[in-house]
């Protein structure tokens, strides 16, 4: 779910799949169990085949960082379940679960990435642009 969770234009070249073994990508889910750590899966069928996921941990100096007390937020949906309101239930669930945790929660997302529209519904607003992506934040108050 990680590497489903990493942006690739229409009509670019899908990244390689170490890309997930970078520094700058796997510490958003490498020793995952940290305190303050939340995560969900979502499973679909008999078989629960994992459809989605989305974690929030804390990432000091990570792409949607904002402060040391604010976690960010990673999704993934894989790309045959899109558009059938997987990713608005597990970001619902996950935000649900940090209320009780975190004043706010972040994220990061590329300019051309169509989630932007879910997650201004949900209530996240930019707080940051930079070259191709943006910081946007939740609060939970």
């Amino acid at each position: 779910m990680l590497y489903e969770s990493l942006f690739v234009g229409e009509g670019d070249a899908p990244l390689p799949q170490n890309v997930v073994e970078k520094p700058e990508v796997a510490r958003y889910v490498a020793g995952w169990g940290r305190d303050g750590d939340v995560g969900f899966i979502a499973v679909e069928g008999a078989i629960k085949l994992r459809v989605g996921a989305v974690w929030v941990r804390i990432v000091p100096g990570g792409y949607g960082f904002v402060d040391a007390a604010t976690p960010e937020l990673g999704i993934a949906v894989a790309r045959a379940c899109r558009g059938r309101g997987i990713g608005t239930m597990l970001i619902e669930r996950a935000l649900a679960e940090c209320r009780a945790r975190y004043a706010a929660v972040s994220l990061s997302v590329s300019l051309g990435n169509r989630a932007i529209h879910l997650y201004e519904r949900l209530g996240f607003r930019v707080v940051r642009r930079s070259g191709t992506s943006m910081t946007m934040r939740k609060s939970l108050s």
